[in-house]
């Protein structure tokens, strides 16, 4: 299975979530999201969760990655 990653740096809400929820759409099995605040963060897991999808996240010195899993 390949990641799928979304890089939503930079960018405010409802971005992060918008371009997220394309990748869930278009069958994504695995997507790393990759966030630098945590609004986008809190938004981006609770849209995951909507979908019933599993997630987890890790900080990576400024940024905020986020794992989603089917």
């Amino acid at each position: 299975m390949s990641t799928t990653r979304v890089d939503a740096r930079g960018l405010s809400c409802p971005q992060p979530v918008v371009l997220t929820n394309r990748a869930i759409e278009a069958g994504a099995e695995i997507l790393e999201v990759l966030v630098d605040n945590e609004v986008s963060k809190e938004n981006v897991l609770r849209l995951a969760k909507r979908h019933g999808l599993q997630t987890s996240f890790r900080e990576e010195g400024p940024d905020i990655v986020i794992e989603i899993k089917k």
